[in-house]
């Protein structure tokens, strides 16, 4: 059975009313549980991310919260007031709330304005029309609102689509994906001002995706999940400096991992050792080290050259340099990892340099 545990922690943030809440969400296909138990919140203004890998149940999630999946146990609210439980169901169109889906799901007949005015019918045209420019000002697409999509790139669809999600007022916004194809150059730009008009909204946002530096750029807090659980629910900063286990630590990026076991409260590596976090004495264990966690120097006296790391090859990746490296274990095996720098820094291949363990970015978890 696939579950999610329920989070006290999924509360609004600051302790501010949540403008959405789902509420011990639970939900199969068929035979296979997708939702075990889901409680999350979403305060007005705040952008919340479901973070994990394909399958793990956030767009089911995301899908409840619209009416676009019939909720099966559970409660939806808004704004205070049940929207949905498992003798009523609010349809989506009457729920205050906007959508964007992966593929914008534009209207191909209909110019931008016209795509933007779909869900402000109950609007004189004069009102109409002010708030279908007032939004097209707000994404930059003013000189367009008489094109069509096909006339437009990803990233101004994407735009069209925002606007439109935004233009009845809607106390929340989900977002499915909403920048999974656009380019990378494209998708920087795109996402950068979806984040200003959402805050500009004042709209609670929740949204899904599966890249855990796109969560860490958009939201407020990240719920991770995976296989249907909820592993951890926090700030990027908080799941990024104290993940909970391996798999939030290397979802957040790229990791050095060395195999260790506890001895003595301490866990022995090539450059220092760490504290267990309360293992028991001779468990086996992964340190988990982040690549930026390795600042590498010259040697100078007083450096034990047993904590010499040798350049293998080193590689300018524009705002940083990666360097690949090799380090003999206490047991003698060798070690090959990567150390990112900032900046140009460009050893020369077999050079060998100090290395500096940042333990802030060093994790200790038993062996899965």
């Amino acid at each position: 059975m696939i579950a999610i545990a329920t989070s006290s922690e999924g509360a609004a943030k600051d302790g501010a009313p949540a403008i959405l809440a789902l509420e011990e969400i639970h939900h199969k296909y068929g035979a296979v549980t997708a939702i075990e138990v889901l409680s999350l919140s979403v305060a007005a203004g705040e952008v919340v991310c479901l973070l994990g890998p394909s399958g793990c149940g956030k767009t089911t999630a995301l899908r409840i919260a619209a009416g676009l999946e019939r909720l099966q146990q559970g409660r939806v609210l808004l704004d205070g007031s049940v929207i949905a439980d498992p003798g009523r169901e609010l349809p989506p169109e009457r729920r205050n709330v906007g959508f964007l889906f992966q593929d914008y799901a534009l209207f191909p007949h209909l110019s931008v304005a016209d795509n933007v005015a779909f869900g402000l019918q109950n609007l004189s045209g004069r009102a109409r029309t002010e708030r279908v420019d007032e939004m097209l000002e707000e994404v930059n697409l003013i000189r367009a609102r008489e094109r069509f999509p096909h006339e437009l790139s990803g990233g101004q669809q994407q735009r069209v689509a925002l606007a439109r999600s935004l233009a009845p007022r809607p106390h929340v916004i989900l977002l499915d994906e909403p920048f999974s194809s656009l380019d990378a150059r494209m998708r920087d730009q795109v996402r950068d001002n979806t984040l200003h008009a959402l805050k500009q909204s004042g709209a609670g946002t929740l949204m899904v995706t599966h890249d855990a530096e796109e969560a860490m750029f958009m939201a407020d807090k990240i719920a991770v999940m995976r296989r249907g659980r909820l592993v951890q629910f926090g700030s990027p900063v908080e799941l990024y400096c104290h993940p909970v286990n391996a798999f939030v630590a290397e979802f957040f990026g790229e990791v050095n991992r060395l195999p260790g076991t506890v001895t003595g409260g301490r866990v022995a590596t090539p450059f220092g050792d760490l504290p267990s976090r309360d293992l028991a004495e001779g468990a086996a264990v992964d340190v988990l080290v982040r690549p930026e966690a390795l600042r590498l120097g010259h040697i100078h006296e007083g450096v034990d050259p047993s904590r010499a790391v040798k350049v293998i090859a080193s590689r300018m990746l524009g705002r940083t340099s990666l360097i690949h490296l090799c380090i003999n274990a206490a047991n003698g095996e060798e070690l090959h990892l990567h150390s990112r720098m900032p900046g140009r820094f460009l050893p020369p291949e077999n050079a060998m340099l100090s290395v500096e363990l940042d333990h802030a970015q060093a994790f200790v978890f038993p062996t899965n």
